[in-house]
């Protein structure tokens, strides 16, 4: 048996602390409810089993409690041979339970009982014809409240005609316990929709209607907001226009109130003077536990002061990509103390320096005001279970489209009619749109005033501009660089062979629960890309110190070699101390790592860039065998022309030995190997960055390109003494293959089929 329960949850180390929050909520015109869940243990027949629970909820009523629920939902339906002895029916054990502790508490105002069967999909074989209910109705005394979710765990419509089939075989009006915007069965989700699909007739047929909240407080908003205009509907008192609900009017007035708090300073934690008297609640959801753990109402942990992000203006904590860098625009920050994030080398590499602002991108840092139209595309992106908002739709829709019509900027193909390719590149234009507003969301939520939201909302934004980042990526490198139907690497007929060919509403269905598919527009968005089944390179826990800094991920243009060159020499003159060498020439150590990829396979290379410029890059190779076949007859001979040898210095020696290691970089690979993995994966210019979950995203955008591209596999060479990138790509999917014996040198190849 498990307590206490669901509305106001936590651990007391005292009654003293109990009886404080009883007359708390009592003082703010709050029921205090103290609810229990004694079905997954108790014997039904056991006087002993019976004493210990009156005991229980008289210790909580002489606290003050005055309001009480029992509640045997999601439990198995089967009995222990002692109750199969003593009761008729699983119904007529809890019946008889609940009864009893109803009269021992004096028959309290406010009793509730969650049935077994507490929705219609769950009654055997109907609502109607349920012999479980029907025991219910006869038996359990008339003035306690029994608890019903609709037609469905999480109901899209509530209506009349439901409720009056349920209202019959229980022989009393239910309480609806609305689950219409709990997400505490999937972690990607959140639900910021309005109170939509309940029929405000409905009301003078329950005895109540407790909705349950979002997990996160800051969330419920707007589904508060909303439910008390919904519930006001009807009042004679109101204007004639105010008698109608509509759902979409309710959200316009909720966002108008809500964007007044979301630019006010409330720390995490902390409550400011607005929100003195708000009680937060916590999310209990009538929902089969769908992860293996107990319902949430049964995890009564204790409510411990939140931590507060080491956030100011210039959050967060971190060092630039690839190190400290020192540029015009930087050189105030970067002549301070730097802070060491954590998970980061000491000394980490410098990455060059960068004086180019991204294009078409604005500096996203401090504390600002979010805008009305940015939290519409909140709570667009974040509707509801059965519904997309909007800006969802729009989303989903625009990606299905250019999915689907990508030969008509293919390669090597036959040529579109030009109305067709304005057409793709036009509607490509507004998604790419679309996209970076998500990341603007993102950076305006992170660098925002108010603390508490950023708490509560951040790794839903946060999701969604990874999302939002990878999407743009794949949806840029589309435009002349998915092969086309004539080439026999790929096609843009197979090359979606491998999406998920169904969207979330395709699966969910009019009748299905949402849990059916999850992830919400995050999930439906990766399930519409080449490598959307892969979940480990999609869903990962957001890094502990957000940072408002804005990225952005595309394709590489050739204007970016200068910058990456440069990145990469500064990086090997960091960690091999070896300056002399790099400075006989600068493109050197550009070209052993970087040139090959750039001059023969550019259209694998994806570039990763922040408000200042060029800060990593990932690069890719689509056929192994055939990338090498070039480099020997192009690469190499390049090479040996820009490096010849000249003298006997140490400057000529040291070009010839990088000349020779070139070579080598090129060397075979076994056939078993390239039989799996014909690809190949090059971090030579990955960044370290404090959310991590960039580079996966940066990763991602080449994965899926390569596998839209027709690649099954492919692989990476790390050193083994490179423990943090071997766990990194580890993370990824990645298994080790070979170790030592796939070169002339040592070097660990990691493998990962697509």
């Amino acid at each position: 048996m498990d307590g206490p329960g669901p509305w106001i949850r936590g651990k007391f180390s005292s009654n003293a602390q109990l009886r404080t929050l009883i007359a708390e909520a009592q003082s703010k015109g709050l029921r205090f409810v103290y609810a229990l869940s004694p079905g997954q243990d108790i014997v039904f027949s056991s006087s002993c089993d019976l004493t210990l629970l009156k005991r229980k909820l008289k210790q909580v009523s002489d606290l003050g409690c005055q309001a009480f629920a029992i509640l045997f939902d999601d439990i198995d339906h089967s009995m222990c041979q002692a109750d199969s002895e003593a009761f008729t029916s699983f119904a007529h054990a809890q019946v008889t339970v609940t009864n009893e502790i109803y009269r021992f508490l004096g028959e309290p105002d406010v009793f509730l009982f969650c049935p077994t069967e507490y929705c219609g999909s769950l009654c055997s074989p109907s609502v109607s014809k349920s012999p479980y209910l029907q025991t219910i109705g006869e038996d359990l005394l008339p003035n306690i409240t029994v608890i019903w979710t609709g037609n469905k765990v999480i109901s899209r419509k509530l209506s009349l005609d439901c409720l009056a089939e349920v209202e019959t075989v229980l022989q009393r009006s239910p309480l609806i316990w609305d689950n219409l915007h709990a997400n505490d069965y999937d972690s990607r989700r959140l639900f910021l929709g309005p109170f939509k699909g309940r029929d405000p007739q409905i009301r003078s047929h329950l005895r109540g209607l407790l909705l349950n909240p979002n997990c996160e407080f800051e969330a419920n908003y707007i589904p508060l907001h909303t439910l008390g205009s919904w519930y006001r509907t009807g009042n004679e008192d109101l204007k004639d226009e105010e008698c109608e609900y509509c759902p979409d009017g309710a959200l316009t007035a909720a966002l108008r109130d809500w964007m007044e708090e979301l630019n006010q300073p409330l720390q995490a934690g902390r409550q400011s003077s607005r929100a003195d008297q708000r009680v937060s609640v916590s999310s209990h959801s009538k929902t089969p536990d769908r992860s293996g753990s107990r319902s949430t109402f049964r995890a009564s942990s204790a409510v411990a002061k939140l931590p507060v992000f080491p956030l100011d203006s210039s959050s967060p904590p971190s060092s630039p990509p690839m190190g400290k860098r020192e540029t015009d625009g930087e050189k105030e920050r970067t002549h301070q103390p730097a802070q060491q994030p954590p998970g980061s080398r000491p000394g980490a590499p410098a990455g060059g320096g960068r004086v180019q602002k991204a294009q078409g991108r604005g500096l996203c840092g401090g504390k600002g005001l979010l805008t009305e139209a940015q939290v519409r595309l909140l709570v667009g992106l974040h509707y509801l279970p059965h519904e997309h908002g909007s800006s969802a739709q729009k989303l989903l829709q625009d990606l299905t489209w250019l999915k689907t019509n990508c030969h008509l900027v293919s390669t090597s193909g036959k040529k579109s009619p030009p109305q067709k390719v304005d057409e793709w590149r036009g509607r490509a234009s507004r998604f790419l749109s679309l996209c970076e507003e998500i990341a603007q969301l993102h950076c305006s939520v992170v660098g925002g005033a108010n603390r508490a939201v950023l708490y509560d909302l951040y790794p839903y934004v946060w999701d969604l501009r990874n999302t939002a980042l990878v999407t743009k990526a794949f949806i840029s490198w589309l435009d002349g660089r998915v092969l086309s139907d004539s080439s026999s690497l790929g096609s843009w007929r197979n090359c979606f062979h491998w999406c998920g060919k169904t969207t979330g509403g395709d699966v969910l269905g009019v009748d299905s629960e949402p849990w059916v598919f999850k992830g919400g527009v995050s999930g439906e968005v990766q399930m519409l890309l080449p490598v959307g089944s892969s979940s480990e390179l999609f869903t990962h826990p957001p890094p502990l110190f957000p940072t408002s800094r804005l990225y952005n991920i595309r394709p590489y243009h050739n204007k970016d070699k200068v910058e990456l060159y440069r990145m990469v020499r500064q990086l090997h003159l960091r960690t091999q101390g070896d300056q002399e060498s790099s400075m006989a020439h600068p493109d050197i150590v550009g070209d052993r790592c970087l040139g090959p990829c750039l001059a023969l396979s550019p259209e694998y290379s994806f570039i990763l860039e922040d408000e200042l410029g060029v800060c990593g890059c990932v690069l890719g190779i689509l056929e192994v065998r055939s990338f090498a076949k070039r480099c020997q007859a192009s690469w190499i001979p390049a090479m040996r022309d820009k490096y010849p040898p000249k003298g006997n210095n140490a400057h000529a020696n040291t070009q010839q030995d990088l000349v020779r290691l070139m070579e080598e970089d090129q060397g075979e690979y076994p056939d078993s190997l390239l039989y799996h993995f014909p690809s190949q994966l090059r971090l030579d210019a990955l960044p370290e960055l404090v959310d991590v979950s960039v580079s996966r995203t940066l990763i991602a955008a080449l994965l899926i390109a390569l596998k839209a591209n027709g690649s099954q596999g492919v692989f990476c060479e790390v050193q083994p003494t490179d423990h943090q990138r071997l766990e990194f790509l580890t993370k990824l999917g990645f298994l080790e293959i070979l170790r030592g014996e796939a070169r002339s040198r040592e070097g660990v190849v990691l493998g990962r089929l697509l």
